[in-house]
């Protein structure tokens, strides 16, 4: 049985919503939406920073499962980034 999804096509896959994800993420960021004023621990650098860096452990762990042949990775991580597709739409369009 072939498999579903090649380990190099997940790769891809991933890294493409890995850009994806890191541009929603500085566009949130960048907004000036009034939830992020809820969270003031948010508002420091070193924070931001913190956040960038649990969003690359994010796209690098999905990354490391593709290469190791473990598929379902892609899909958790296609998952994670529709996830914040959706939020990302809510807090940019002012639905939130």
């Amino acid at each position: 049985m072939a498999p579903i999804l090649s380990p190099g096509m997940a790769i891809l896959i991933i890294f493409l919503l890995g850009v994806g994800n890191f541009a929603l993420h500085r566009a949130i960021m960048e907004s000036g939406h009034p939830l992020l004023e809820l969270m003031p621990w948010l508002d420091h650098a070193l924070s931001r920073a913190l956040s960038l860096v649990i969003e690359f452990l994010m796209l690098l762990g999905g990354l490391v499962l593709a290469s190791e042949g473990i598929v379902w990775g892609a899909f958790a991580y296609l998952t994670y980034s529709l996830l914040n597709a959706v939020s990302a739409w809510l807090i940019l369009s002012g639905r939130v």
